[in-house]
């Protein structure tokens, strides 16, 4: 416990899914949670289970589609609590469209939410982190962003971009800050249900020496990792949350 106290985390896509369980987690060791979305009734439902809880949360809605948008949560992070310690661009965009029949306006969508978003937010708020003179950023890919799946070319584009941009801004953003990366596999989501849920990956958890789908929790406690000195000497790495799926 109060691994994070004191600390101030961002976590978009917070309002559901890995990026709410990930709110809890930091929240019960002390950190000072942003909840992101896009929904006002779930963002608060994320914010009363906090402080019914005894942690400290507060919300603010964003479009990751739209960069004024993304730059806002930075700035209304800053006026309710202070400061910036903690970014976790968890906040995505799937897309199952195959190759022939992918539009260039769903492929931008895509990019704009799954790496634009996390640039804009990682940039907007190194600053603060520098000033600081530490910081932990930590982004949201896939096993998606490892290989390439039938239908998923915008998915897994955007993810093997999200492995570039961990890695230059790793590279970039240090000795103050250090970035890292969560890749997931098949983790029991909205995103995951939208799709078909377990019957959709049964080939992933047929491929994996664990044989089951893994849950937000366990998101959250990888996260964690990276947001305490438990990753002092950790910057610039993938990690593959997966159950050892076979991709």
């Amino acid at each position: 416990m109060d691994r994070l106290k004191d600390k101030v985390a961002i976590i978009t896509g917070s309002t559901s899914g890995m990026g709410r369980e990930t709110a809890y987690v930091f929240a019960e060791e002390g950190a000072k949670v942003m909840i992101v979305g896009r929904n006002a009734e779930r963002a608060q439902a994320v914010v009363d289970k906090i402080v019914a809880d005894g942690g400290e949360a507060a919300y603010v809605l964003a479009d990751m589609r739209d960069a004024t948008s993304v730059e806002n949560i930075a700035d209304a992070t800053l006026e309710k609590f202070g400061t910036i310690d903690i970014l976790y661009n968890n906040a995505g965009q799937l897309s199952i469209t195959p190759t022939l029949d992918l539009s260039l306006e769903e492929l931008e969508q895509v990019t704009r939410v799954n790496v634009n978003a996390a640039f804009i937010l990682s940039k907007k708020v190194a600053p603060v982190m520098k000033a600081k003179g530490k910081g932990i950023i930590i982004n949201t890919g896939s096993v998606a962003g490892t290989a390439a799946r039938h239908g998923l070319l915008a998915y897994c584009t955007t993810k093997h971009a999200v492995n570039g941009l961990t890695r230059a801004l790793a590279r970039e953003l240090g000795p103050e800050i250090r970035v890292n990366a969560i890749l997931p596999g098949a983790i029991m989501t909205a995103m995951l249900e939208s799709i078909g849920g377990e019957a959709a990956v049964g080939a992933m958890v047929e491929s994996s020496p664990l044989k089951r789908i893994g849950n937000g929790r366990e998101i959250g406690t990888a996260a964690l990792f990276f947001a305490t000195d438990d990753s002092s000497f950790v910057t610039g790495q993938l990690l593959r949350v997966d159950g050892g799926v076979d991709c």
